[in-house]
C-alpha cells in the first residue's frame, strides 16, 4: 500500500515537472521503471527510427511523445503482449541526445549553448547575452523533435518574464528576428527611423512622432500623411489629422513596419513633395535606437 502511494506521488510530481512540450527524440536515453516488477526496469536509447526496445512487450514508438505519454504507451504494450494486466510505468529522460540549444538572430552572443534540462526563454536568452537593441520581441522556438515552431513574446514586464509556460528544450532552436522600423520624416526634431521595440512591439502615429521629438514650430502637422507600401509594390498616402488625434477626437493609428509618417514644412515649396520622393528619402534616414 505504501509503495503504491509513493509511486503515485512520484508519477504526479514527474508529470507536473515535465512540460507537455518536452518530447522524446531519437538518441535520447530513457529510463523505464515498472512498479513492483524490477526485472522489467531498463535504461536504453530511443533509436534513430524513434523506437524503444522493451525487455518484454516488443518495440514501442516513443519519439515525439512526452514522458507521461510514453509511460502510457509502454503500459499498453505490456497489456497487449499479456506480460502484465495492470502495469504502472514511470518514464524519465536521463540524457538527451542533443544537449545544446542554438540561439540565432538579434542576440549579443549567438551560438550553441549546453543545457541538460528544459530552460525558460529568458534563461536561454541570458546565456546568449540578451537581446540586442534591434531585436524584435516576438521570438520563435523550433522544437528539435517535431520541428514545430512556437511563437513567444519576450515582455518587458517582470511578472511576464517569470512565466514559464513555454520552455526551451535541449536541441531546440531559438530565433530572434530583427525588429521592424517606422519612419518619421519632415519637420520634426529628429527625423529618421525608429524600431518597434517597445513592450507591445507596436507603435502608433502619436508615439512615433513623440519619439522623433515632436513637430517643429514651422511644421504643418495637420497636413501630415501616412505613407504605406502596398501589396503590389507601390505606395498609398493617407491624410493624418494630428490635432484631432491629440485631442482624442480621432483614434490614434497603429503603424506597421516600414510605414512613413511625413510631417510637412509650412513652406509651400515643401508641402507638395511626392510620395515616391518621401519614400526614397526613408532609405537613407538616420536610425535611432532607444537607450
Amino acid at each position: 500500500m505504501l509503495k503504491g502511494i509513493i509511486l503515485a506521488c512520484c508519477l504526479t510530481t514527474t508529470v507536473l515537472a515535465q512540460k507537455e512540450s518536452m518530447l522524446l527524440g531519437p538518441g535520447d536515453e530513457v529510463e523505464v521503471q515498472v512498479f513492483d516488477t524490477p526485472d522489467l526496469n531498463q535504461t536504453a536509447r530511443v533509436s534513430d527510427g524513434g523506437e524503444f526496445p522493451l525487455i518484454l512487450g516488443g518495440t514501442v514508438k516513443l519519439a515525439s511523445l512526452t514522458p507521461a505519454e510514453a509511460a502510457r504507451t509502454i503500459e499498453a504494450a505490456l497489456i497487449k503482449s499479456k506480460v502484465m494486466y495492470y502495469p504502472k510505468v514511470l518514464v524519465t529522460v536521463t540524457q538527451y541526445a542533443t544537449q545544446s540549444v542554438t540561439v540565432l538572430g538579434q542576440v549579443n552572443k549567438p551560438g550553441a549553448y549546453e543545457i541538460e534540462t528544459p530552460r525558460s526563454v529568458v534563461d536561454v536568452l541570458g546565456l546568449a547575452g540578451g537581446l540586442t537593441e534591434l531585436a524584435d520581441r516576438h521570438v520563435t522556438i523550433e522544437r528539435h523533435t517535431s520541428h514545430r515552431q512556437i511563437s513567444y513574446y519576450v515582455s518587458n514586464r517582470s511578472d511576464d518574464l517569470l512565466d514559464q509556460k513555454v520552455m526551451v528544450n535541449p536541441g531546440d532552436k531559438l530565433i530572434v528576428p530583427k525588429a521592424g522600423f517606422v519612419y518619421v520624416l519632415g519637420d520634426v526634431a529628429r527625423p529618421g527611423g525608429y524600431p518597434m521595440t517597445n513592450n507591445d512591439g507596436t507603435l502608433t502615429v502619436l508615439q512615433a512622432v513623440a519619439q522623433a521629438g515632436g513637430t517643429a514650430s514651422s511644421a504643418a502637422p495637420n497636413s501630415s500623411r501616412l505613407i504605406r507600401k502596398t501589396a503590389v509594390g507601390g505606395y498609398q498616402s493617407d491624410p493624418l489629422n494630428f490635432s484631432a488625434m491629440q485631442k482624442g477626437k480621432k483614434p490614434d493609428i497603429p503603424l506597421q513596419a516600414g510605414d512613413i509618417v511625413y510631417v510637412p514644412f509650412s513652406y509651400l515649396r515643401n508641402a507638395a513633395l511626392g510620395v515616391t520622393s518621401i519614400a526614397a528619402s526613408a532609405t537613407g534616414a538616420a536610425l535611432y535606437i532607444s537607450k
